[in-house]
This record gives C-alpha cells, sequence and structure tokens, in this order.
C-alpha cells in the first residue's frame, strides 16, 4: 500500500464482521467487568455476617458501604481523565491489578476502621475500570452493533453482582465471609495478567494521539485479514482532537444540558442501585433468616442481567429515551412495593426482580446512552464522570440508609423514600428528548485526525 492511501478507521470496523480478535477484547473487558460487579457487591451480601461478627450495630456498616463507592467516585474521575490522555489499556491494566491486591488485604482486616479504609482504596482502582472498559467495547465495536455489544459486555458488572450473591450464600456458612474477599483478589490477578498480553489499545485514540501507525496497523490486520496496511499507512478518524482539560469539554458544543441531565440520571439511579445492593440483604435479614437475605440481593442482580439484555433489544427498536423513561417510572413503582410488610416470599423475590430489572439494568443502558453520545476524545471523560456522579449518589444511598435503620424506620418506609429519585430519573430521561438528537449514536464528521 503506498504512503499517500489513506484508511479511515470507522470503515475498517463497519465493512467487517465481528473478529476473533475482537470477541476477545469484549471477553477480556467482560471478565474484568464481572470482578469488578462482583467485588463491589460483595460486602453488601456480607454485612449481615460481618454484624454477626463483630457484634455491630446494623447502622455502624454504613459508612463501611459508602467507603468503597466513594473511592470509585474518585477513581472513575481520576482513572477516566488519566485514560483520555495516556489509553483505556494502561489504566485497565493497572486498575486490575490495584483492586485485586487490595482486595486481597481486605480479607486481613482486623477492625471497622481497617475495613473502612481498604474498601476505599479497592474503590480508587475499581472506579477506573467501567468507563475505560465500555469505552474500549464501543471503539472495537462496529456501528450497527455498538450499543447492544456495549450493553451485552457491560452486563458482566451485573452477573458479577449475581455471582457474588450465590457464592457468598454458599461460602459464608462454610468458610467465613473473609474467603469471599479471597476469591474476589486472586481471580483478577489472573485476569490482570490476560489483559497485559492480549489486550489492545484504542484504535481510534492511537488515530487521535499520533505516531502509532505501527501498532495500528498490526490490529487493524487482525479486524480484517485481507487489509494491506502497514506503518506507511495514513490512518483517519473524523473527530478532532480537543485540547484542554478533557471535563470542561463535556459542557461545550451543545453538550451542556446533555451532560447535566445524564449526570442526574446517573446520580439517582446509582443511589436507588447501591442502597438496594447494600442494604437489601440486612433489612431483608430482619424478617427472613438463613440464605434468603442473601438470595433476595442475588435476585436483584439476576434482574439487572436479564434486564440489560432486554433493554438491548427493546431501544435498538424504539430507542434509548421512551424505553429508559418507562422503565424508571416502573422502577418507582417496584421500589415502593419492596417494603410493604405481610408480603409473602414469592412476592418479594419478584417485585425485587422487576427493581433489579429496571435500576440495575437501566444502568448499563445509561452507561451505552452516554458511550454514544460523546466523541472519542471525550467518551471514557463523558462515561466516567457521569459514573463518578452518580457514585455520589452510590455514597449517599447507602449512608441515608444506614442513618434510617439506625433511627427504626420500618423498611416500607425506607422504601418510599427510595422511590424517589427513580422518579427523578425517569423525568430527567424523558427531558433528554429535547436535547439529544434521535440518532444518539451518530457521530457528527469533523476534521480528519491522521497517525501515520
Amino acid at each position: 500500500m503506498s504512503k499517500s492511501q489513506t484508511v479511515e478507521i470507522s470503515h475498517v470496523l463497519d465493512s467487517n464482521k465481528i473478529s476473533g480478535f475482537q470477541v476477545g477484547i469484549f471477553i477480556l473487558c467482560g471478565l474484568c467487568l464481572i470482578m469488578d460487579g462482583f467485588d463491589v457487591q460483595a460486602l453488601g451480601y456480607l454485612a449481615p455476617a460481618i454484624i454477626k461478627d463483630w457484634s455491630l450495630a446494623p447502622a455502624q456498616m454504613g459508612v463501611v458501604l459508602s467507603a468503597a463507592l466513594f473511592g470509585i467516585l474518585v477513581g472513575s474521575i481520576v482513572f477516566s481523565t488519566i485514560a483520555d490522555r495516556i489509553g483505556r489499556r494502561p489504566v485497565l491494566v493497572i486498575a486490575t491489578f490495584f483492586f485485586a491486591f487490595v482486595t486481597l488485604m481486605t480479607a486481613r482486616a482486623q477492625t471497622l476502621g481497617e475495613l473502612r479504609l481498604l474498601r476505599f482504596v479497592a474503590g480508587v482502582g475499581l472506579g477506573g475500570i467501567m468507563p475505560n472498559a465500555v469505552a474500549l467495547v464501543g471503539e472495537y465495536t462496529p456501528r450497527r452493533l455498538r450499543v447492544l455489544m456495549v450493553l451485552v459486555v457491560t452486563n458482566g458488572f451485573n452477573l458479577g453482582g449475581v455471582i457474588g450473591g450465590l457464592l457468598s450464600a454458599w461460602m459464608v456458612p462454610n468458610f467465613g465471609w473473609r474467603s469471599v474477599f479471597y476469591v474476589g483478589g486472586a481471580i483478577p490477578l489472573v485476569i490482570g495478567i490476560l489483559m497485559f498480553f492480549g489486550l489492545p489499545e484504542s484504535l481510534q485514540f492511537l488515530v487521535l494521539r499520533g505516531n502509532a501507525a505501527a501498532k495500528i496497523a498490526k490490529w487493524v490486520n487482525r479486524i480484517d485479514k485481507t487489509a494491506r496496511v502497514d506503518a506507511s499507512t495514513n490512518f483517519v478518524v473524523h473527530e478532532e482532537k480537543a485540547k484542554g482539560v478533557p471535563i470542561l469539554h463535556l459542557f461545550s458544543d451543545g453538550r451542556a444540558v446533555g451532560t447535566t441531565l445524564l449526570w442526574i440520571i446517573n446520580f439517582m439511579n446509582l443511589l436507588n442501585l447501591y442502597f438496594m445492593a447494600s442494604w437489601l440483604p440486612t433489612i431483608v435479614s430482619q424478617s427472613f433468616t438463613g440464605r434468603v437475605p442473601q438470595l433476595v440481593g442475588t435476585t436483584l442482580q439476576v434482574g439487572g442481567v436479564i434486564g440489560t439484555l432486554a433493554f438491548s433489544w427493546f431501544i435498538s427498536r424504539l430507542g434509548f429515551i421512551p424505553v429508559l423513561a418507562t422503565a424508571f417510572f416502573t422502577a418507582s413503582v417496584s421500589i415502593l412495593l419492596i417494603g410493604q410488610p405481610g408480603f409473602a416470599l414469592a412476592l418479594l423475590f419478584a417485585v425485587v426482580f422487576v427493581a433489579g430489572f429496571c435500576v440495575v439494568g437501566g444502568q448499563g443502558a445509561v452507561n451505552a446512552l452516554a458511550a454514544s453520545y460523546y466523541p472519542t476524545d471525550l467518551r471514557s471523560t463523558g462515561v466516567g464522570s457521569g459514573l463518578g456522579i452518580g457514585r455520589i449518589g452510590g455514597i449517599v444511598g447507602p449512608y441515608i440508609a444506614g442513618l434510617l435503620v439506625g433511627a427504626k424506620w420500618m423498611p416500607r418506609e425506607i422504601f418510599y423514600t427510595a422511590a424517589i429519585p427513580a422518579l427523578i430519573s425517569a423525568i430527567a430521561m424523558l427531558s433528554l428528548r429535547w436535547v439529544m438528537k434521535p440518532h444518539t449514536g451518530a457521530e457528527v464528521p469533523k476534521s480528519e485526525v491522521l497517525a501515520h
């Protein structure tokens, strides 16, 4: 191929079937997100056992449950901004090793203060996982399948929560709560090694950074084996490389209102998600014993896994806004019903499943919406900042729930209160119809950026 010949990255992706190389990327990112979800949700499942083991008041766990989420808030904003400067790959690998080692240390915690500190530090590492995995998957997927693939792969986070619940229900009675942290730290070490050797950098990012044509050619050849590209090829993406502070660009070029509404939705939905994931087993343990609390918590995540897959089908036909607005209205009603006294166990499982379907499953769709809304050089920052703001809600939710439990609020009153954020999410999602273009995945071509 001559030096003057040009190859557009989006054309390479859109004109080829998904290759085994791309599938490998999706699997690695999915495995990483499974362990992310496992680790983030683990403490909620283990809280009843820790409270019993250390003779704690339930309200004392509120700060500990929020500690990891505060760390994720810090990590998601810091690591996402760094990733838009140095790349997705190094941040994903480093963050995975980091949270793996700290999770192993968490298994040795002896006091509530140690547990709180270690959960915060682990959360900083976890914060770098979701936004960069979402960005990388989106940037290796053809446009026609981008929303579907982002939803499928990020569903690994929900699947990790399911695995955490099932594993906790089995391991805690047999091996104690510390064993879950040993498993949650050891497996990511293996995943980190696989990522170090098998995970490539984003092609679009390399083009925007420039001077990486040899690497780009190597990975393009693995996507399209018939492509005749090498280090002399000019690679191009139709986007501008933004200058200055990435997070400030989220509010430029007409994105200010859209970014603000996405932040509100993330805040309210993650407030509900982490409130339920953290406190549902503990609140249920007041009425049911044995493995029921862990299984109810697991049902929330099962609903999320199925919901994420279902939303990918509905969104492809009806669009993000009508599907998610309906989901969040439904979530408000289902959360309100969870705390009703005298519910039969089967009915409780059903209502929790619907809440998980809409809240946990809906969050994956919100991530996909953000990934399609922002251009390449802002994608990690856009997804990460939204999740970061959402983590503030994730911190507030478990903490306030801890205060309400400590104040002896009845479950019905607690869940009545939790239904309000879901209603706000629905209203904010409806408001996006006046902000976003109908085809939110479409990127408007700007000036060409070349790597050679």
